[in-house]
């Protein structure tokens, strides 16, 4: 990439969202997913974005009750070029919250139903660093074959970057959440994402939303 390459992915993704913005019809199928979503309806727009110009498929980290996974589905889908959505979320009960659930995994399957997009993605019910999840991942894509990389679970991200990197393609987009944060996720995440910075692995693009973390993987 040349010295001007990060400064017009950064104009040409702020272009592309005040696009999206004024597609009603996309816009709100994307505002419905964000009713069950603790991501900014900014960076749901991205995950679409990146799902649909995606060289390669996605796997996402965290997928919680769906909105994230609904607007990659959407974004392939529009794509009209089939590539493999494969989502990974361990599941579990969430109380005190406005997006309470009893049961994590059976609503993120109820919501991809709803939208349509439930065939259209392989969901995993484990923790991403599990070795019958890892051999899943890996028996379904080859190296470099992912295109865009999704993580919204804990603040380990470089565990599950170093696990799976060797499947990101080149220029592999990447959305990160809790950059930034309320919770004590913020810090760890940060460090970890700056580290990869500053290694030449990652190439920032922006933050997003709340905090949410954009850019794409350099490494080779």
């Amino acid at each position: 990439m040349n010295a001007r390459a990060p400064i017009d992915d950064c104009l040409e993704l702020m272009q592309r969202l005040i696009e999206y913005r004024h597609q009603k019809a996309l816009h709100h199928r994307l505002m419905k997913a964000a009713d069950h979503s603790m991501l900014d309806i900014d960076v749901l727009i991205l995950i679409y974005h990146f799902a649909k110009i995606a060289k390669g498929d996605i796997l996402e980290i965290g997928a919680f009750l769906g909105a994230s996974t609904i607007a990659a589905g959407l974004g392939v889908r529009d794509s009209g070029s089939p590539r493999k959505i494969i989502s990974i979320e361990l599941g579990g009960r969430l109380r005190d919250h406005r997006l309470a659930t009893r049961n994590i995994f059976k609503d993120l399957q109820k919501n991809l139903s709803r939208a349509g997009l439930l065939e259209a993605v392989t969901l995993i019910n484990g923790s991403s660093f599990e070795e019958k999840t890892i051999a899943t991942v890996r028996e379904m894509t080859g190296p470099g074959e992912i295109g865009l990389f999704i993580f919204d679970a804990d603040s380990n991200v470089r565990r599950d970057i170093d696990c799976y990197s060797e499947r990101f393609g080149p220029g592999c987009w990447v959305v990160i959440d809790d950059y930034f944060s309320a919770t004590d996720k913020g810090g760890p995440t940060r460090i970890q994402v700056d580290d990869l910075v500053t290694g030449g692995r990652l190439q920032q693009l922006g933050l997003y939303g709340w905090g949410t973390w954009v850019g794409r993987w350099l490494a080779g």
